[in-house]
């Protein structure tokens, strides 16, 4: 039978094959086809036989043919053929598919959508023949009947699609399904049917099918839904990552159904290079990315932003086109999302509004966690992110080795945060990937991969040929970070030596200064044998300390050589400039410490260097030859050798050889060592020997020895006064140096105890003569900014001594020192100056410095006793007993308090609570477990309570003895503990209620005490809640201690705060609440930038946005109340007769914004007002309350600035003043009433949306409103009259023009400029 058919089929004309087939049994054909189907045989030409014979144009034709395609599906769908039978039966259906008339076709769709609903599809093979189907559904132009009405072909096909979308679709053929949508023609919407439906089915399907799926999407995005499908995307997987956090986070158990973690990155990464790879062939794809997130951004800087969709843009940054506008995306959404942080964390009343979600700071860092999984793709993105941040926010210039910050201090905190972030990034990038790349951060990557580094050495090796170009500080820091390096790399070691050697004898100056941090940086790290540890030199290694082990057993004996070679190097620096002498100075000791075994070498060095100005016979005075010190150069005089500086260094490490090596040497006493010990002995004899003599000569020596004494010329001018400057500081600090070398030996010896105060007072005298001498000259200035040469431990020591030393044995000594006042307000301000060094390069000077653990532990003794002395003894009680120059030395204990309170907080945070325990005076030993439940809140409320006794003893005396300095001291102290209190602890509430109660309470005409107590008052006030009720409150005393505008009208006075009086009311209060009402302003506008942002998403339903408009409801209810109280407060002000100048200006700027806030919420009422259809009832009272109470009295304040502004223009005229002093008036009053048409414009527009929200809503919301007074150009012609009248009475009076007459003046002066 298949025979004739085919031999039938291949003659010209189709009759006989036609009249053959329909003799045959529908059965017949079948079987035929089946049997030679399986068989894999003729089925294809057969096929293409019965087709032949079953022409459309018959309708038995057309019925078989039906049948037999069905059929075929059937046949197909079996998995029964082979693979190649069964491709040629559907190509051959796919070529067919188009003679098929259209209800036929709709028919053969139909069975497909009933398939793929009833899942009976065995392999979808037949599957790509839907997309024929559909395509010649749509090329079908005759109508076919759909239930009662009739449609076209395409508007089937459409029909088609949406029940095929609408259906249930089987999780194997979803891929197959998708993929078969790119070849049928699609519309808009037919696309967005399609991708709802493929987006809905991912939660269903395993994570593995995920990734062929995206690809099918991207490829059918080409036909439009672009943004769909990538917000699909982004929005699944941002739930995925949340959801498996949770799970990690939560229950152990869960991990056992969740995916693993390594599978879900593998799968995101495999996605996004899905989506890179889209983007590279469609570049409206990119843009729709970029549009999308950016406009989740509009109202919060976390919206739409996740580790998913980070990751997906660090990934586009590899295509060119995109790279800028993302790198600054994420820069732009790094520091908003900072300055949100900051926001939030400075006000309760956000607090409580805005739930605390994850930042994106946070976000990027998980990502560099999570693309150690095969995300090379994001690397790049990463550290090009990294290095944009630290560029774009870090210290913008380097003038003298300093950073200079060139932001503003309000937006310093973030940028501070958002470089942070960016060296973090480079940081842990660096950790996840052997990557070849600011020397904090190079600092870290060298800690934690050394070995990695070196593989790169050529490139640090180039670095090091820049040294001597580079500042100071900058060497220092670059070669403090790459130190590890030297000891894995004898190579990088050795050019690092040579680069120095050369630049010991560069002509920079700077240059040899490197040359020498270098070398002592070598000297310190490289350990001769035998050195002490680092334990018995109680010194912290962090410099060396690596965390990846490098060391091995490197070669003491190289090592010993290596540094006396260096040291040989060094001594030729001491024929050089004194900087470079000054720097060698200062790091010997710690060498000395570091690598003990150098201790002869360094002490030998300087033993020769100091012999060369020391008069060695005992009766000589002075002991010191000043003269050699100092070098003279024509009529240029310079310092030539830092004596003071070279007696320092000698004093602390013969101080530390005594301390450390001495005792350790007698623990280990052995008899081929006793000849070498009795020399090192002798030597270290000699230079105690020395220093006794010296001290003995200084104190002998009177002022006259030295050429200094009052007579002495110290002008800065000539040549003599300047060597006189440079001998004075000298002695000083050699005294100085005696100070500490004395008491340290002392053991409260009563003889050496008068030693150091007779040193003092050589010191004294000569510090005297000079500020006497400079009067306000610069030698005053530089007195004030040396350096004091006491170490941080010996002011320690010395305070402790003077103040809290009660051993009987030690009183009659320390009586010598405590008789002396002025001793101990120098040693006080010893500390303060310490401690502002601090405060200003976060070190000090001196040795141990540079070591953060042993200041912090000299912070807390110093605290101790400086906080024991100012409470033990109050200020009053010491001034009224003696009445001497300068400060006293409570005020003095009090300001230390204060600079130390503030510096431990900038860098000793995370030891506040041992700091706190530390100034906690009672006996430790007792106590030292019930201490470590105590919490930071409740130890700083007990230090609170102490100042608060203060102020209020302050405040309880007389006002004529009030001390304005230590009250501001006081509150300024609070201010700092207050920032440490919990603010929902109890003692956080008590502290506020305190500093309520002192400003009710208390009444001061002093403008700083009353700055800084109102300052804290708000700084409180912010963290408990919002502070409008608080600055309602002060507006209402503020109008009425000035009085109203209106001269007849008596103002009620409130007296809610005493502190607030006529005197402080204006500009000081006024100012202050006028700041505060500009932050919360700043607050009110974020909440409603953030609720636009949220109701703008147009991704949302009509459903959802009127559920998101309703979850709104609480802010929106928050954000009226403040506006509302806020406007009160301004009625309040905009009533008051407030003085010109800054008061006027900063109000009218104020009510500006106020107005520009309104309008915004009013804009915001326009968008929402199209899904809720109306405006709450408070919104409307806001409206009326702005209508009534503030709009009418800001036209009467600007009449009231104006009429005042033209009465100072007659006053100055009628005093006949030069011209120029009219002008300066003039100037003066345009500039204060710039603000005016701002303010002005800003009514208007509030006004004119007003109106577009009274339409909108169908609330007359203008009903309130006054008309705005025409405020056009007008000739009054009765004014006009009078002022040409008086021109004409005196016409030689030509400043006396009212404001009318200078507007008629203007345009003349327009006309000539023409």
């Amino acid at each position: 039978m298949d025979q004739k058919i085919l031999s039938l089929a291949a003659e010209k004309t189709t009759d006989k094959l036609q009249e053959f087939l329909q003799t045959l049994k529908e059965d017949d054909l079948t079987n035929l086809l089946q049997n030679q189907a399986v068989k894999g045989k003729v089925a294809g030409a057969l096929l293409r036989a019965i087709f032949k014979g079953s022409p459309c144009s018959e309708e038995a034709g057309t019925l078989r043919r039906h049948k037999i395609y069905t059929y075929c599906i059937q046949l197909v769908e079996s998995g029964d053929l082979q693979k190649e039978t069964a491709s040629e039966i559907i190509g051959l259906l796919m070529l067919e598919a188009h003679y098929f008339p259209a209800p036929l076709l709709v028919e053969l769709a139909n069975e497909f959508i009933s398939a793929v609903r009833d899942s009976s599809l065995v392999n979808g093979k037949s599957l790509e023949l839907l997309p024929i189907i559909l395509t010649a559904l749509a090329t079908k132009k005759e109508n076919l009947a759909y239930g009662k009405g009739v449609l076209s072909g395409e508007e089937y096909k459409k029909q088609l699609i949406n029940t095929l979308c609408s259906g249930r679709w089987d999780q194997q053929y979803v891929i197959q399904l998708t993929s078969m949508f790119k070849d049928v023609p699609l519309s808009a919407e037919e696309v967005e049917f399609v991708v709802e439906k493929a987006l809905s089915m991912f939660s269903k399907m395993n994570l593995q099918e995920i990734p062929p799926l995206v690809y099918q999407l991207l490829v059918l995005s080409s036909k439009g839904s672009r943004k769909s499908v990538l917000e699909g995307i982004t929005a699944f997987f941002n739930a995925v990552d949340k959801q498996h956090n949770e799970d990690q986070s939560g229950d152990e158990l869960l991990d056992v159904v969740t995916v693993p973690s390594g599978e879900l990155r593998h799968v995101e990464g495999t996605i996004i290079l899905h989506i890179v790879f889209a983007i590279k062939l469609d570049y409206e794809l990119g843009r729709e990315l970029l549009k999308h997130l950016k406009a989740g951004q509009q109202g919060d800087s976390n919206n739409n932003l996740s580790p998913f969709s980070i990751a997906l843009l660090l990934s586009v940054t590899r295509i060119q086109r995109f790279q800028e506008q993302v790198l600054d995306f994420l820069k732009t959404s790094v520091v908003k999302s900072f300055k949100d942080l900051q926001l939030l964390q400075g006000s309760k009343f956000l607090q409580n509004l805005v739930p605390h979600r994850a930042y994106v700071s946070t976000m990027i860092l998980e990502v560099v966690k999570n693309s150690v999984h095969s995300w090379d793709h994001v690397t790049q993105g990463l550290v090009e992110l990294g290095f944009l941040l630290m560029d774009s926010y870090g210290p913008k210039k380097v003038l003298d080795g300093k950073a200079i910050e060139t932001s503003l201090s309000l937006s310093k905190m973030p940028n501070q945060h958002a470089c942070k972030l960016g060296a973090n990034i480079l940081l842990e990038t660096f950790k996840q990937f052997n990557l070849h790349i600011t020397t904090d951060l190079l600092s870290n990557i060298v800690t934690y991969a050394p070995l990695v580094l070196q593989s790169c050495s050529s490139k640090v090796t180039e670095a090091f040929d820049y040294l001597s170009f580079l500042p100071l500080q900058t060497v220092q820091r670059l070669l403090k970070a790459v130190q590890p390096l030297l000891k894995v790399s004898m190579s990088m070691r050795d050019s690092l030596i040579l680069v120095l050697r050369k630049a010991m004898f560069a002509n920079q100056l700077d240059a040899r200064k490197s040359a020498v941090a270098g070398f002592l940086l070598l000297l310190k790290n490289f350990k001769v044998l035998g050195s002490l540890s680092s334990s018995q030199c109680s010194q912290s290694l962090s410099v060396s300390q690596v965390h990846v082990d490098v060391h091995g057993h490197y070669n003491s004996v190289a090592n010993e050589t290596f540094c006396l070679e260096i040291m040989d190097s060094l001594r030729r620096c001491l024929s050089q400039q004194a900087d470079v002498r000054l720097m060698l100075y200062e790091g010997f000791y710690d060498v000395l410490r570091r690598n003990s075994q150098l201790a002869n070498s360094i002490m030998q060095t300087l033993l020769s260097q100091l012999k060369q100005f020391y008069e060695p016979k005992p009766d000589l005075l002075p002991p010191l030859k000043l003269e050699a010190c100092i070098l003279a150069q024509g009529d240029k005089i310079s310092l030539q050798e830092p004596l003071d500086y070279l007696l320092c260094c000698i004093q602390h490490c013969l101080a530390w050889y005594k301390n450390t090596v001495i005792p350790l040497q007698q623990g280990e006493e052995e008899e081929e060592e006793e000849e070498e010990e009795e020399e090192e002995e002798a030597f270290y004899q000699d230079l105690d020997d020395i220093l006794e003599s010296i001290t003995n000569r200084m104190i002998k020596s009177e002022l006259e020895d030295f050429e200094l004494d009052k007579s002495a010329d110290f002008s800065q001018s000539t040549s003599i006064g300047i060597k006189n400057n440079i001998c004075a500081f000298l002695v000083m600090g050699v005294c100085e140096v005696l100070i500490e070398y004395n008491f340290s030996i002392s053991n409260f010896s009563k003889n050496k105890l008068e030693d150091v105060l007779s040193l003092f007072m050589c010191y004294k005298k000569l510090s005297d003569i000079l500020n006497e001498k400079a009067g306000k000259g610069k030698t005053k200035m530089a007195s004030k900014t040396n350096d004091s040469f006491l170490s941080m431990k010996c002011v320690s020591g010395l305070l402790t001594a003077l103040f809290r030393d009660s051993i009987q044995s030690h009183q009659e000594s320390l009586s010598v020192l405590r008789s002396n006042n002025e001793f101990m307000r120098y040693a006080v301000n010893v500390a303060l100056q310490k401690v502002q060094q601090l405060k200003e390069t976060g070190h000090m000077s001196g040795p141990d410095g540079q070591n953060p653990d042993k200041i912090f532990q000299n912070l807390c003794d110093i605290t101790r006793v400086l906080l024991w002395r100012y409470t033990s003894i109050p200020t009053s009680v010491e001034e009224s007993g003696k009445k001497e120059k300068g400060k006293s030395i409570s005020l003095l204990c009090l300001e230390g308090l204060q600079k130390i309170f503030s510096a431990v907080q900038q860098f000793y945070q995370p030891k506040i609570q041992q700091f706190l325990r530390a100034l906690d005076v009672t006996d430790k030993e007792g106590e030292e477990r019930e201490d470590a439940d105590v919490s930071v809140t409740q130890r700083t409320a007990f230090q609170i309570r102490q100042f608060q006794r203060s102020l209020l003893n302050l405040l309880s005396g007389q006002e004529e003895d009030f001390n304005s300095k230590e009250a501001v001291l006081l509150v300024t102290v609070l201010t700092s503990l207050s920032k440490l209190l919990d603010p929902s602890s109890p003692q956080f509430l008590q502290m506020l209620s305190w500093t309520s109660k002192i400003c009710k309470e208390n009444s001061r005409e002093d403008a700083l005490f009353c700055k800084s107590l109102m300052n804290l008052l708000f700084s409180l006030h912010v963290l408990y809640k919002s502070p409008v009720t608080l600055l309602r409150d002060l507006s209402q005393d503020i109008h009425g201690h000035l009085g109203d505008i209106d001269q007849d009208i008596e103002v009620e006075k409130t007296n809610h705060f005493a502190i607030v009086n006529l005197r402080m009311a204006a500009p000081t209060v006024c100012l202050l609440v006028l700041s505060q009402a500009e932050k919360v302003l700043e607050e009110v506008d974020w909440l409603i930038t953030k609720l636009k942002g949220q109701v703008s998403q147009e991704t949302l339903s009509e459903e959802a946005s009127s559920q998101a408009v309703l979850s709104n409801h609480p802010v929106e209810k928050a954000i009226i109340m403040q506006l509302g109280t806020l406007l009160t407060f301004f009625h309040e002000l905009v009533q008051t007769a407030l003085p010109s100048g800054s008061c006027v200006d900063t109000l009218l700027k104020d009510l500006c914004k106020m107005y520009i806030t309104l309008t915004a919420l009013v804009r915001y009422y326009l968008q929402v007002c199209r899904s809720s259809g109306g405006i709450p009832k408070n919104m409307e009272k806001l409206v009326k309350l702005s209508g009534s109470h503030l709009t009418p009295l800001c036209y009467s304040f600007i009449s009231y600035v104006q009429n005042k502004k033209s009465k100072s223009l007659n006053y100055t005229g009628e005093k006949k003043e030069k011209t120029a002093a009219i002008a300066t008036a003039m100037a003066r009053v345009l500039r204060e009433t710039k603000p005016i048409p701002n303010l002005i414009f800003a009514i208007e527009q509030y006004e004119k949306f007003l109106i577009h929200l009274s339409k909108k809503s169908k609330v007359n919301l203008m009903q309130h409103m006054k008309l705005s007074t025409s405020r056009d150009f007008k000739i009054k012609g009765n004014i006009l009259d009078m002022v040409l009248r008086e021109e004409g009475e005196d016409e030689n009076e030509e400043g006396t023009a009212s404001e009318y007459g200078e507007q008629n003046k203007e345009p003349a002066k327009k006309r000539r400029k023409k």
